[in-house]
């Protein structure tokens, strides 16, 4: 048996106090009462964008509630922690974990212009990483560019986080990384030697059948099983159910890509969504918001609430597969909460429920990012987690 000074641990906190610092403060110390006394080794700090004037104070008091050996943070559009999802009003989630056996680095990193374009700074060497967090300032970070170059040089990266927009203008969103308070780029860990499994939820109902594409260009998909795309569109639709027709009709439909192509068989969690950007009725083709490649297999998805919490239970209850989680990190679009969901707080529920813990803290983001396939993506309406293990 492990000693108990080894075991990990996490804690989650949650204040709706106006004033920023003791919103923080009291979070933390919320947080810090599930550790048992162990020191923190990693902290997150979540601040609703009420906060964002006081974020210094916030941060500071964090700082001096736990100790941290590294803390990150943003302030973001609402906040989530424990069972309960903040969408709007003043609010504080802290996240703290004793993970007495993990190599954590944390890192900054901004984005520069040169000749050749845009450039980022400061990501470290991710090779052989069992977790890594990004936080992004989407006004001054280009997320999807990086996440795509990455996808060319990398062969498998565990990378969850998301874009804290604050409330959705420039200037109105502040980043944590150790003790600094940034107003710019990305910041993020990478973690070694740490039980942890990532789950991405799209919230997805695949229909119709699996079809290889054998002609396309760019983004935009001429043929699917040898005929073509939009007969095979129009063929899969007049498959649906009244239900699946009522998903369709509030969702839209969506393409699903599978990024990995090594398996027997494809679950939900197996394809990248994106949204249908267009159709030819003349040539039969349909436009994807994203590269897609001659030989990748696509399905059709529609999107609601049901397919939703379905999508998040499988996806969650398949990558625990039985074990004991000790907390999660939870990154959940803007377009969830209660402009998806009928009741309030539901990502955060499921997952205290299906996680038997409640050791859970993190954000509504305007793009969230997790891994299809080994290859970490920005989506959209979507829930990603890392789930941290029990020793």
């Amino acid at each position: 048996m492990r000693p108990e000074t080894l075991t990990r641990r996490v804690g989650a906190g949650l204040s709706v106090s106006p004033e920023a610092a003791e919103a923080a403060g009291e979070a933390a110390r919320e947080a810090r009462a599930a550790l048992g006394g162990a020191s923190v080794d990693l902290a997150f700090l979540f601040l609703s964008a009420d906060h964002f004037g006081e974020a210094e104070q916030a941060l500071a008091a964090v700082e001096e509630e736990l100790l941290p050996a590294h803390v990150l943070g943003c302030v973001a559009e609402g906040v989530v922690a424990r069972d309960r999802e903040l969408e709007d009003g003043p609010a504080a989630a802290v996240w703290a974990a004793a993970l007495p056996d993990a190599r954590i680095e944390t890192f900054q990193s901004v984005a520069l212009d040169t000749d050749e374009g845009v450039a980022v700074t400061g990501i470290p060497d991710l090779d052989g990483a069992d977790l890594v967090t990004l936080l992004v300032d989407p006004f001054s970070y280009p997320a999807g560019g990086f996440l795509s170059k990455l996808n060319e040089e990398e062969d498998s990266v565990p990378l969850v986080g998301g874009l804290a927009a604050g409330s959705g203008e420039p200037d109105t969103q502040a980043l944590f990384c150790d003790g600094e308070v940034l107003f710019e780029g990305a910041v993020g860990a990478v973690l070694r030697d740490v039980p942890v499994r990532t789950v991405v939820s799209q919230g997805c109902e695949p229909v119709g059948r699996d079809s290889v594409i054998t002609h396309a260009e760019d983004n935009v998909v001429f043929e699917l099983a040898g005929e073509p795309a939009l007969e095979r569109l129009k063929g899969d639709l007049a498959t649906l159910t009244p239900d699946q027709e009522s998903s369709a009709a509030r969702g839209g439909v969506l393409a699903g890509l599978v990024i990995d192509e090594n398996r027997a068989d494809y679950r939900r969690g197996d394809y990248l969504m994106r949204g249908l950007t267009g159709v030819d009725e003349e040539t039969g083709a349909i436009a994807v918001a994203e590269a897609v490649r001659v030989g990748q297999t696509l399905r059709f998805h529609v999107r609601d609430a049901a397919s939703a919490d379905a999508d998040l239970r499988e996806n969650l209850s398949a990558a625990v597969d039985g074990e004991r989680a000790a907390g999660a990190l939870l990154f959940t679009c803007n377009g969830r909460g209660t402009n998806l969901f009928p009741a309030p707080d539901h990502d955060a529920l499921v997952a205290a429920e299906l996680l038997g813990d409640d050791a859970l803290a993190g954000f509504f983001c305007a793009g969230e990012i997790g891994p299809v396939g080994g290859k970490p993506f920005l989506h959209g309406f979507t829930a990603t987690l890392a789930v941290f293990l029990q020793g």
